[in-house]
């Protein structure tokens, strides 16, 4: 459960800007969360919400943005969506790093992403 990892480091961030600026209370933390992080938002919630107890964070929310996946083809120059495996016993498709082109390897341009956007607090 990498999602644990992930928001523990998100909050371990937060209260450092809290601590710095000493901010009374957070109300609510925008995490941007891209598809090829594999990152579960609700997994990511269900840490937050455990992480957080008895800390200026209490009480806030965790929003997730979700920032759709998107590739480079360095062999066809291709931009744009990337191939996506799609599975019947998969929930959801999966993105994967295939040029849905030309089939060759293709770069992450955006989805990789696990940021902290805002971060709404009370002084």
């Amino acid at each position: 459960m990498h999602e644990f990892s992930m928001v523990s480091a998100v909050v371990e961030t937060v209260l450092e800007f809290v601590e710095a600026r000493r901010i009374k209370k957070v109300l609510q933390v925008r995490l941007a969360v891209g598809e090829l992080t594999s990152l579960e938002p609700e997994q990511l919630c269900f840490g937050y919400q455990a992480i957080v107890k008895k800390t200026a964070l209490e009480g806030s929310t965790l929003a997730i943005e979700k920032v759709a996946a998107e590739v480079n083809c360095p062999h066809c120059r291709y931009q744009g969506r990337p191939k996506y495996w799609d599975d019947a016993s998969l929930q959801e498709p999966v993105p994967t790093l295939e040029c849905p082109v030309c089939g060759k390897a293709a770069e992450a341009a955006r989805g990789h992403e696990c940021e902290i956007r805002k971060i709404k607090y009370v002084t």
